[in-house]
């Protein structure tokens, strides 16, 4: 069975994922710290019985992170962008770096293929195959 293609949506999220990762990454720590150091005792059972959270801290908190759906999404995302990136070649890295992760995103193809010393066609040839990774990782079509 041959790779799912992703649909154009799909490629486009997965793509803007890329671009947002290192916001993805801070927003991970963000809710990780506020969940581990926030002591504003949230009573979601009001006016029920007993909570159905252990009383210890440390197992209140385990709970509470593996249950956030968010971080959960987030973190999963991440770990995708991860892996593939770790798994790229070197030529790919750098594609990465120039177009996804520097300050400077307004490179044209024909920029990044110079930068790249590679053909546009084969800049714009490695991003499809870094965002059709991503997707395989992350189960999406």
């Amino acid at each position: 069975m041959g790779a799912i293609k992703l649909t154009k949506p799909t490629f486009k999220h997965i793509e803007a994922e890329w671009f947002a990762y290192h916001d993805t990454v801070t927003e991970i720590k963000r809710i990780r710290e506020h969940i581990m150091f926030c002591t504003d005792n949230e009573d979601e059972n009001v006016g029920g019985g007993r909570s159905s959270l252990p009383s210890a801290p440390t197992e209140t908190i385990a709970i509470r992170l593996t249950m956030n759906k968010k971080l959960k999404y987030l973190e999963e995302i991440a770990e995708a962008i991860e892996k593939v990136f770790n798994a790229l070649p070197d030529d790919y890295k750098k594609l990465v770096r120039l177009r996804y992760w520097s300050a400077k995103k307004d490179y044209t193809w024909d920029g990044l293929a110079k930068k790249l010393n590679v053909g546009r066609r084969t800049a714009i040839r490695w991003r499809d195959e870094i965002m059709q990774a991503t997707g395989e990782v992350l189960g999406w079509r």
